[in-house]
């Protein structure tokens, strides 16, 4: 891969084959890990997740929260300044 000017910036053109392998979609973020000690840096693929990802996760929290029996929401105690 080669290292090109791109305005005041630098920009790298990534071959079809690895875009294809690594599975790259226009708007995805490649994202540098610190690497410690004898582990080099990298760079990973970060998505952000879609509605239905998102819908998905809260479902998966919704499921593991246990609200005790007598538990109920009161909007007004919930709004109140303390007063």
């Amino acid at each position: 891969m080669k290292v090109s000017k791109w305005g005041n910036s630098l920009a790298i053109r990534i071959p079809a084959e690895l875009v294809e392998k690594l599975g790259l979609k226009e708007g995805d973020e490649l994202v540098e890990t610190p690497g410690f000690g004898e582990e080099k840096q990298q760079l990973i693929v970060q998505r952000k997740p879609t509605r239905e990802e998102m819908w998905a996760k809260l479902e998966e929290i919704r499921k593991k929260v246990v609200w005790p029996e007598d538990y109920k929401f009161d909007r007004e105690e919930a709004n109140s300044r303390g007063d």
